[in-house]
Formats: C-alpha cells, structure tokens, sequence
C-alpha cells in the first residue's frame, strides 16, 4: 500500500536494488490489492511513518560496502573469506555486486567486454553511476558501447543473470593479499618517521633506480617542511588542538633554529594563529634555546605524525600543487 501511494503521488521510488525475489513478491502482493477504505490507508500511511520517525541509524545493508569500509581494520584473508561467502550467497543476483564496483573497476569491466554486454552493465547500473561510468570512458569506446545498447532489447533476462553471474567471477573475487596499502604508502609512512638524513638518502637511491616509485613515495611523505606547502592555514588551528604542547614548543624552537624549510613551515604555524597564543609560543620556543638535533626532529616527527593521522581519518584535508595554481 505504501508504494501504490509513492506511485500514485510521485514519481515512485528506484525497485531494482532489491533482490529479484522480493521484487516479485512486492508485485504480486501489489496485484493483489483492490479496494481498501480511507481508515485503512491512512493508518496504514502512519504507522510507516512513525517507524521511519523511529529509525535513529541507516546503513547501506550491504555487507560487501561494509568490508570497504573497514579497509584495512580488519583481517585481509578474512575479509576475503566474508566476500567470498557473500558472492556465493548472492549467487541468485550477481547484479548488486557488480554494482557496487568501484567506477574504476567497471571502466576495466567495460573495456574487455564485448559491445552488448557493455550495454547491459550499463542498463543495469543506476542512472548516475551509469553517467559517471561513461563519462570516464574513451570517447570511442563510450560511443560503441551506447550503440551497443541497441542491441540489448531483446535479450532475455536468463542471458542477463548469467552474464551477470560470469562477471562477478571475472571481476568480484579479489585474491586475498597480505598488505592492504601499495608499497609507496608503506615506505613513506617508514620514512615519515625517519631521520632527514635517511629519508634524503634513500629517496636518492630510489631515484637513481625507479624514478617513477620514488615520486610516488614522495608523495605520500609528509615532513615538517611540507607543512606550509601542503597544509591549509585554515586547519592550523584544528590540528594544535591534537598536538601535545611540550612537542609543538619542542619543534617550533627546533624549526626556527634549523634549515630555511622547517622554518618555513615553523612561521607558517605561528602566522596562523592568533597573536596572542602565536607570541606565547615563540616566547617559550626561546626559552627552551637551542634543541638538540635528535629531539628537534623527534618533537616535529611527533607533530607532523597528528597531522598525517587527521588527514587520514578525513578530519583534514592536504592542499595539492593544482589547488595553488588554480588561484
């Protein structure tokens, strides 16, 4: 009842994300409707919405988008094991899985796949995911595959399954790997850590045999001196309120007194914030005078450390070369 009045008052709601069973079982149980009294309807109408009004939580439902969301929290040979068990469960309905691909994966998907059944992934995803898909496709290839469509209206809906069924073995099941995060990522977060001089060091020796590594672990580096280039002033602020005092005071003396980069990024603190508690931190930074190489960099390791996990967990975000060039 309370989808015929989404229907009869609207323009109703996207069905195709249910199972195929409960699919059919809502069309017949709506088939079997004929006149119901006014009474009837409306208490019907509100003791759905006091449900709703009652729901204090919604998730997606969906245990696959749940392990991506876990990322790397959980076991990765057991999170494949959950998705492994899932996509045979779901064995009746390939669809939802091949779905909830990532853009990225459905572009591969596209492209080693044949013109028609281009145009049936495309069919059967929602309609601004389909548009996004095709907006990062080739141009030429995006205009086979849309002709590819054409070709799609009398196919029956056995061939969809099993074609639905053959790309979630092709491109659902994931191997089991033993570490969630690309070998850059793992390196630079090492290197974060490490003294400047190893980190220079070993940045030059990848350099000189993978240039192209090198600059992806240069990107996930994160120093000191990286902070006015990459930081956003406006999230100075947010971040000293995780940053231990004695740690920031430790590295702000030991910044003002170093090299021209992690001054730099000693003033770019300082600038902003306000005058008050900026002056108060430079006061203190000069009476604690010069700092000792190793704790200088121990102090600023442990403030860009606050840095880097607020990032991570999106409390922040880094600014990118194009962001200053869009200026």
């Amino acid at each position: 009842m309370i989808v015929q009045l989404l229907f009869r008052n609207g323009d109703g709601i996207p069905l195709t994300r249910m199972p195929p069973r409960l699919q059919e079982a809502l069309a017949r149980e709506m088939g079997a409707i004929r006149l119901v009294d006014r009474d009837t309807v409306s208490a019907v109408a509100e003791e759905f919405i006091g449900e709703l009004e009652a729901v204090g939580l919604v998730a997606d439902g969906d245990t696959i988008k749940a392990l991506e969301a876990l990322g790397d929290k959980i076991d990765p040979v057991l999170a494949e094991k959950i998705r492994n068990d899932v996509i045979a469960e779901r064995k009746g309905d390939p669809w939802p899985l091949i779905s909830a691909l990532p853009i990225d994966d459905l572009v591969q998907v596209l492209n080693a796949q044949s013109l028609q059944v281009g145009g049936i992934v495309l069919s059967k995803l929602e309609v601004k995911k389909a548009a996004a898909l095709l907006g990062k496709i080739d141009g030429a290839r995006a205009r086979q595959i849309t002709f590819g469509m054409s070709q799609t209206k009398d196919v029956l809906p056995e061939t969809v399954l099993r074609i639905g069924k053959s790309l979630v073995e092709e491109h659902c099941r994931k191997p089991a790997i033993a570490f969630q995060h690309g070998p850059d990522s793992r390196l630079g977060d090492i290197l974060n850590s490490s003294p400047a001089l190893t980190r220079d060091d070993v940045l030059e020796g990848l350099e000189q045999r993978d240039e192209v590594f090198a600059e992806d672990v240069r990107r996930k580096i994160f120093t000191f001196a990286d902070i006015p280039v990459r930081l956003k002033p406006n999230d100075i602020a947010v971040c000293l309120r995780n940053i231990d005092t004695d740690a920031l005071n430790t590295a702000i003396a030991a910044a003002l007194g170093s090299t021209d980069d992690f001054r730099e990024g000693a003033e770019f603190i300082l600038s902003n914030l306000t005058q008050r508690m900026a002056t108060q931190i430079r006061e203190t930074a000069e009476e604690l005078g010069k700092i000792g190489k190793e704790a200088g960099e121990e102090a600023m390791n442990a403030v860009t450390t606050v840095i880097r996990e607020m990032e991570s967990d999106g409390l922040i975000s880094y600014r990118e070369p194009e962001d200053d060039e869009a200026a």
